[in-house]
């Protein structure tokens, strides 16, 4: 299963993590292992990773290609938001460095048969956590056409939201929307025929991401996570997200800034007077992006965006 995923970023996201032996270091979002299998390598032979991802099929492949018997490696089944009670069940207080990447997994899209791609008629799921209750479709089933139209709007930014909402809702009514395939019609449908010819991603692109981000309420479970993430690091310790849409990049970016400069002084003030102190420092002042070169090799990895801090002493 070599083409199992092919990893963004990897050399990047690992050097950024300062990874050297005897690190523990905590890898938040498995996937298909590429970024842990880096880490591995770097904090052997006494290092600790702690790998987690709610994909129970991420869990099954890092249990086949880590290497568990050469290094302490925790692996555990969960979401990187329940890092702090994560750690502590394992006895551990703090951490060297964190890792998530927040994309969405080649073999999620093309094996996993939950519907999170439009090129395929699978049950509409897009649950990455098969254990979790709410799906694609029973979001399209019980949205009322206002809540479909702002769930399109904020997290997919899809200009034709309301037409989109209000054509899924007279579907409905004549049978339900069950399938990828079904959803990725009624989309193409909905949007004016010119708008779509001059659009240069699929008409389904944004509201498939917008219900996905739903599904699993995932700038909701991010912006938790950043709540707590530097207080599991050691002094000098690193956190580094990798995103790949902008709604995620800009709750990364402003919430980075706000801990490295959180002071809310008037700009006229001599000094600060707010008692705010960083307790980072930014150690990606700019985001950073994939090469060229590695865009060619996986142009999956476009649109990804790194950003890291490095927790203050």
């Amino acid at each position: 299963m070599s083409g199992y995923h092919v990893t963004a970023m990897p050399q990047e996201a690992v050097d950024m993590l300062a990874c050297r032996p005897g690190k523990t270091i905590v890898d938040g979002t498995l996937g298909g292992c590429g970024h842990a299998r880096r880490i591995c390598e770097r904090i052997a032979p006494d290092g600790v990773l702690v790998g987690v991802d709610q994909d129970l099929d991420a869990i099954d492949r890092a249990r086949r290609v880590l290497p568990i018997g050469e290094l302490r490696i925790h692996i555990v089944h969960g979401n990187f938001v329940d890092l702090p009670s994560i750690l502590s069940r394992l006895g551990i207080e703090s951490v060297d460095g964190i890792l998530i990447d927040i994309g969405l997994s080649l073999h999620q899209i093309e094996a996993s048969q939950r519907g999170f791609s439009f090129m395929r008629d699978e049950p509409l799921d897009m649950r990455m956590n098969v254990e979790s209750n709410v799906t694609a479709a029973d979001l399209v089933a019980t949205l009322s056409e206002r809540e479909l139209a702002q769930t399109f709007s904020r997290y997919g930014e899809e200009r034709w939201a309301g037409k989109i909402a209000r054509h899924l809702v007279a579907a409905r009514q004549k049978q339900p929307i069950a399938t990828s395939g079904q959803l990725a019609r009624l989309v193409e449908q909905a949007i004016p025929a010119a708008a779509s010819r001059s659009q240069r991603i699929h008409p389904a692109t944004r509201v498939f991401m917008a219900l996905r981000i739903a599904v699993n309420r995932e700038l909701e479970v991010l912006e938790r996570f950043l709540d707590v993430a530097v207080d599991l690091l050691k002094p000098t310790g690193r956190l580094c997200v990798l995103a790949f849409h902008s709604l995620e990049d800009r709750i990364v970016k402003h919430r980075f800034r706000e801990m490295a400069d959180p002071c809310t002084c008037p700009p006229s003030f001599p000094q600060c007077t707010c008692g705010r102190r960083p307790t980072v420092r930014l150690l990606t002042r700019k985001v950073v992006r994939p090469s060229d070169a590695e865009i060619r090799d996986n142009p999956m990895a476009r649109s990804t965006r790194l950003r890291a801090v490095e927790k203050l002493g």
